[in-house]
């Protein structure tokens, strides 16, 4: 049975061997962190910064009680009515089993029961298929006219899919 606990320290380590090479690791980030590779105590002070507001929650998913996947919720307005995801991750040897779905499951769950959060967004990039067909199942859908953010990534322009779900 999956489990989304919060983040340790500890979890950094095998979070960052999960995200391949650059191509893929820009995929999960974006432009969040300013090198590659980053090193684990680059994501443990970039979490313990945005936390300070009590509005940033990083997660682990645990299989077992070993890590399988992970991912951030963060609210941006201080009414915490939604909850926006990031960092979305699986252990590359698990995925193909769900777990990116029932991780995002259980984070809908958490934002709406335990903060109160009404709809939950994220952003996938238009080059991460998988991706995106992983957030479908879990419940999201396009938005529709929404206006596409771009990421100049490796000297080409990466389009941002904006999706929600209604909690």
């Amino acid at each position: 049975m999956m489990e989304l606990r919060d983040f340790i320290p500890s979890d950094a380590g095998t979070i960052i061997s999960w995200t391949g090479d650059e191509t893929a690791f820009r995929k999960w980030c974006a432009d969040r962190y300013d090198h590659y590779p980053i090193m684990p105590q680059d994501m443990i002070s970039q979490y313990a910064g945005a936390s300070q507001n009590g509005r940033f929650f990083p997660y682990t998913a645990c299989e077992d009680g070993i890590p399988v996947g992970h991912m951030i919720v963060r609210f941006p307005n201080e009414d915490m009515s939604t909850a926006r995801f990031g960092f979305v991750i699986v252990d590359p040897g698990k995925r193909g089993q769900g777990i990116g779905r029932k991780m995002l499951e259980l984070a809908i769950r958490i934002s709406a029961e335990k903060y109160g959060a009404r709809q939950a967004t994220l952003g996938v990039f238009a080059n991460n298929e998988p991706a995106h067909r992983c957030y479908l199942a879990a419940g999201f859908t396009d938005v529709p006219n929404a206006e596409k953010e771009c990421y100049h990534i490796f000297g080409e322009d990466w389009l941002c899919t904006e999706m929600k779900c209604d909690l």
